[in-house]
C-alpha cells in the first residue's frame, strides 16, 4: 500500500515530469546536432531580422556575421544539453532518493526557463524583434517551455517548502515530548 501511495505522490509527479522534460531537452539538443542547418537556418534569421518590418529604428541590432550566428547557435545547442543533462542527473536522483534530486531538478528547470523565456522571448522575440516574423516566430514554442518549466520550478519550490515545514512540525513535536 506504501508503494501505491508513493506513486501519486508529490515526489514521484515531480520526478516524472522532470524525466519529461529531460527527454525533451535530449531530444532537442539531439535534432539540433544531427539536423544542424534547420535550425542555424532558424538563427541566422533571427539574428539577420530580414523578415521583420526593417523598421531603421530597429535594424542597427541586426547581426549577420555568420561567426557570431554560429557561435550563438553552438551556445544554445551546448545550453540545452547541459539542461537536459541536470534533469536526466535528477531523475536518476529521484529513483535513488537522494537529497539532491530537488536541486537538480531545480537547476535544469531554471536553464530550460532562462534559455527560453531570457533567450528566445527576451532577446530573440523582443531584442530581435522575433515577433515581427511570420517565418521565423518560435515564440509560442519557447512560451511552451518556459510554462513547463516554471510550472515544474514552482512544483519542485512546494515540495522543498512542504518538506521543510514537515521537518519543523516534528522538531517542534519532538521538543514537547522532551
Amino acid at each position: 500500500m506504501r508503494f501505491l501511495n508513493r506513486l501519486g505522490g508529490p515526489r514521484v509527479a515531480v520526478g516524472v515530469l522532470a524525466a519529461i522534460s529531460a527527454l525533451q531537452l535530449a531530444l532537442i539538443t539531439i535534432g539540433n546536432i544531427t539536423d544542424y542547418n534547420t535550425n542555424y537556418a532558424f538563427v541566422q534569421h533571427v539574428f539577420a531580422m530580414d523578415t521583420t518590418f526593417k523598421s531603421p529604428n530597429m535594424m542597427w541590432r541586426a547581426i549577420t556575421s555568420p561567426g557570431l550566428v554560429t557561435a550563438a547557435y553552438v551556445l544554445i545547442i551546448i545550453w540545452e544539453g547541459l539542461s537536459a543533462i541536470a534533469l536526466i542527473a535528477a531523475v536518476v536522483a529521484w529513483i535513488r532518493g537522494s537529497g539532491l534530486a530537488q536541486r537538480l531538478t531545480s537547476l535544469g528547470w531554471l536553464m530550460e526557463a532562462m534559455l527560453f523565456g531570457g533567450g528566445f522571448i527576451a532577446i530573440g522575440g523582443e531584442y530581435f524583434q522575433m515577433w515581427q516574423s511570420s517565418k521565423w516566430n518560435g515564440l509560442t514554442a519557447a512560451l511552451q517551455n518556459v510554462i513547463i518549466a516554471s510550472v515544474g520550478l514552482i512544483l519542485t519550490h512546494l515540495l522543498t517548502s512542504a518538506r521543510r515545514e514537515h521537518a519543523g512540525d516534528l522538531q517542534v513535536d519532538d521538543s514537547r515530548a522532551a
